[in-house]
């Protein structure tokens, strides 16, 4: 096994550092409690960033997994927020491995270029949460495509998405052998459906500056073309986008689990108190120590999960347990870093409550870390269904 980071890894870490220099603590702070992060969104496009994982021959550099993902943690170990974008990254899992020829070279140009934004996926419901086969929105034929009524919530960056991509079902839940199948997916035109009336977005206050909404959708038109792969079997399409969120989530943690140990053990070897360096102190240097080591663990966890993905070989264990480490030693670093400022870490100059409350999300979202271990005590363990 060879573990040297490829040369150009690390000029993608630098020229990523170099854009988010130019967005510090204060601007973020200034974004609180819910202005969406316009300005920040539009250099990661214009630098192409955003579009890393789309293929050279639809306008992007055609990046692997691992690179995309090495761009997500960078922008949060400089301390920015990458929750605001990145949606376009893991929803081209699942359009570059499903979507049609023609699906491709209408839209993957217009993303690349940063006319069209990809940033809503559309899959979460009021009463099916984590238990995606029980959706209730539905998609019914009718002339030239579908007309889907429904709801979702937790739909990230609807109002600044122009697309979205949704699963819903096409046949009843009693009229399928499996329960997975009977779900497609389709690319929904939001601006169409909002000019025509039939979509109402609706914004959710939360915890952090998150951009999440609920969804309701009354007979949203989507052309055939727009639908993804073949009828009836767009769950198993969307696992591959959320393999590849998962890895992505991974390194978002990994990169702010960084943030938050670099951030503590800097104030440690700085802050003095009885005539010392607090991180001269094991209570302080221990729990700093021990983040650092769960972070360069996820880290590992997450390249190999990264490789299977691009190499196409199944992946669904190693990109649920990277992201399950990576939001457990962010949450670690966390705690260790606000415990180490004390006081200071609760006020908002020094950056360590806002970074706090944007990691603490992972833990719960996009899929919870407990519903993460009944996967991996059954499906990997071999142990008996738990839910």
């Amino acid at each position: 096994m060879d573990f040297t980071i490829p040369e150009e890894l690390d000029e993608i870490r630098a020229g990523v550092r170099e854009l988010c220099d130019r967005f510090p603590g204060e601007y973020w702070r200034e974004l609180e409690p819910d202005r969406y992060p316009e300005e920040f969104v539009k250099a990661l496009t214009n630098d192409g960033w955003l579009s890393a994982l789309i293929p050279e021959e639809y306008g992007g550099p055609g990046l692997t997994i691992t690179a995309a993902s090495v761009i997500m943690e960078e922008i949060n170990a400089s301390g920015c927020n990458s929750g605001a974008c990145h949606a376009q990254m893991y929803t081209m899992g699942t359009i570059l491995r499903h979507g049609s020829d023609e699906q491709k070279e209408r839209l993957l140009p217009k993303i690349a270029a940063g006319e069209l934004r990809l940033q809503a996926f559309g899959v979460t419901e009021p009463t099916a949460g984590s238990d995606t086969t029980q959706i209730q929105t539905t998609a019914t034929p009718t002339d030239g495509g579908y007309l889907i009524q429904g709801q979702k919530i937790w739909t990230s960056r609807a109002l600044h998405s122009d697309l979205m991509l949704l699963l819903a079902r096409t046949t009843p839940a009693d009229q399928v052998e499996k329960k997975t199948l009977g779900l497609s997916t389709f690319i929904v035109d939001m601006k169409q459906a909002l000019e025509a009336g039939n979509m109402t977005i609706r914004p959710i206050k939360t915890l952090m500056n998150h951009a999440t909404t609920e969804i309701f959708l009354d007979d949203v038109f989507v052309p055939t073309e727009n639908l993804v792969g073949d009828e009836g079997k767009g769950f198993r399409y969307i696992l591959d986008g959320m393999n590849a969120e998962r890895v992505l989530i991974a390194a978002e943690c990994i990169g702010d689990g960084t943030w938050f140990i670099d951030k503590a053990a800097a104030y440690a070897s700085e802050r003095e108190v009885f005539g010392r360096p607090i991180g001269a102190n094991q209570g302080i240097q221990f729990p700093i120590a021990e983040a650092h080591t769960a972070i360069e663990a996820a880290n590992l966890m997450r390249y190999k999960a990264a490789w299977l993905f691009e190499q196409g070989l199944p992946c669904g264990a190693e990109a649920n347990m990277a992201k399950y480490l990576g939001a457990e030693a962010s949450w670690q670093a966390a705690n260790a870093c606000l415990d180490t400022h004390g006081g200071f870490g609760f006020a908002e100059e020094y950056d360590v409550e806002r970074k706090f409350r944007e990691t603490r999300l992972y833990k719960v979202a996009p899929v919870s870390n407990n519903l993460i271990l009944a996967y991996v005590g059954q499906h990997v363990l071999g142990m008996p269904r738990s839910y």
